[in-house]
């Protein structure tokens, strides 16, 4: 988390008595504020890197796999476009955070992809495509660890698994609580899990519909192990991208679920996702009023209360202050109340 994000929603959540330090990092972990939208750019293409840092998203997520074709010359030279592109941007804190799509470890890709994202301390997470096992986790972490340059990082890189296949599901449990067998900063840490809905439903035979009914046991599932293990939870690309409705309809839906941040293919799809993906106005005016209704009770020695008709207690201060967190963190309105 960055030292910006916990400043500012640290000073909103002093502000209750009764919050508790240990409450509010859990309620603001792994940058939940300012990690709602993950668009992919193509490394391969220098003019989608140059405007990639003025869309808007949280997290840029710089492809080196489906998006260049799968040959040796154009691989190389999606690594050579990014990595002359990080080397001439500067990336500050306001910048959105960086992250790297790699070549699934099974492709001749993988050991160069790793060895320019270790390179590089721009460069904050690493999103391993085709992630079915913990099996593979340990791949990918002995070779950050064996990586040149892996020791100039003073944080460890973010691993954010792709769960494309059944064998991902089947093993969800075990990629989820997954640890490095190396010390994090040089091993690599687990920070989210990514649902990429297409490469799952071609690997499953699922057809998918409008509805998304197909899929709601295996999103359901990818957000309570997610939660279980204190990780991010990445909904599915909406490939509709042009239909802004049909967009919202699913953000609506995945934050509904449970999801944290939702993909996005395109920048269009931005400013619809980081809407949906932070509290609306009347969600922040509710926390707040829980807040100060609470901080009151406490100081009469109540432990719930009525607001607007609905009982308030120690469960819905929790939900209170993650919202409040998430809007302070995301520059929203708090109202005063």
């Amino acid at each position: 988390m960055s030292c910006f994000l916990w400043s500012r929603a640290s000073r909103t959540l002093r502000s209750f008595p009764f919050s508790q330090a240990a409450l509010a990092r859990r309620c603001i972990s792994s940058q939940a504020a300012l990690r709602r939208s993950y668009l992919y750019v193509p490394s391969g293409s220098e003019r989608m890197l140059q405007k990639s840092l003025g869309t808007g998203a949280d997290v840029i997520v710089y492809d080196l796999e489906d998006s260049v074709a799968p040959s040796p010359e154009d691989k190389a030279n999606a690594r050579a476009n990014l990595k002359k592109f990080l080397k001439e941007t500067d990336v500050g804190p306001h910048s959105p955070q960086i992250a790297v799509r790699v070549n699934d470890i099974s492709t001749p890709f993988f050991a160069e992809d790793i060895t320019e994202v270790v390179s590089n301390i721009k460069v904050k997470a690493v999103v391993l495509a085709k992630t079915h096992s913990a099996e593979d986790l340990d791949v990918i972490s002995t070779a950050i660890r064996e990586a040149p340059h892996a020791d100039v990082r003073g944080l460890p890189i973010e691993i954010i698994p792709s769960l494309e296949s059944a064998r991902a599901m089947w093993n969800l449990r075990d990629i989820a609580s997954w640890k490095s067998k190396h010390e994090p900063r040089f091993g690599g840490e687990l920070g989210a899990l990514m649902f990429a809905c297409e490469d799952y439903c071609a690997d499953t035979g699922i057809v998918r519909t409008p509805s998304r009914r197909e899929l709601l046991y295996t999103r359901s599932q990818i957000v309570l192990a997610a939660k279980a293990f204190g990780l991010d939870a990445i909904d599915m690309v909406c490939i509709q991208y042009k239909d802004k409705d049909y967009l919202k309809e699913e953000c609506v839906d995945g934050r509904q679920l449970g999801f944290t941040g939702k993909q996005a293919i395109h920048p269009s799809q931005i400013p619809i996702i980081q809407r949906t993906y932070g509290p609306t106005p009347e969600e922040i005016l509710r926390a707040a009023k829980i807040l100060k209704g609470l901080k009151e009770a406490h100081a009469s020695e109540k432990g719930a209360i009525g607001i607007d008709g609905e009982m308030i207690d120690a469960p819905m201060l929790k939900q209170a202050e993650k919202i409040i967190a998430v809007a302070e963190a995301a520059g929203l309105d708090i109202p005063t109340v």
